[in-house]
């Protein structure tokens, strides 16, 4: 099993309203792949902020495998 890191995006009006990047929330998940990881991610992602579903307050998702020293 591999380390992912997966975050949780969505986009959102900043500064002089221009659109930004936001970050609603990191998981690092244990998963055999990047699909499992993502699913893994959105059940728990849901389950720590109590929501039906997690576009509820993102807009994608992106999953990357950690980076552990060697």
């Amino acid at each position: 099993m591999s380390t992912y890191v997966v975050r949780f995006m969505k986009d959102v009006l900043g500064e002089y309203g221009r659109q930004r990047e936001v970050c609603q929330g990191t998981l690092e998940i244990d998963a055999a792949d990047e699909d499992e990881a993502r699913e893994r991610a959105k059940a728990r992602f849901c389950k720590d902020q109590a929501l039906h579903h997690w576009s509820l307050h993102a807009d994608r998702i992106h999953v990357r495998p950690a980076d552990f020293p060697s």
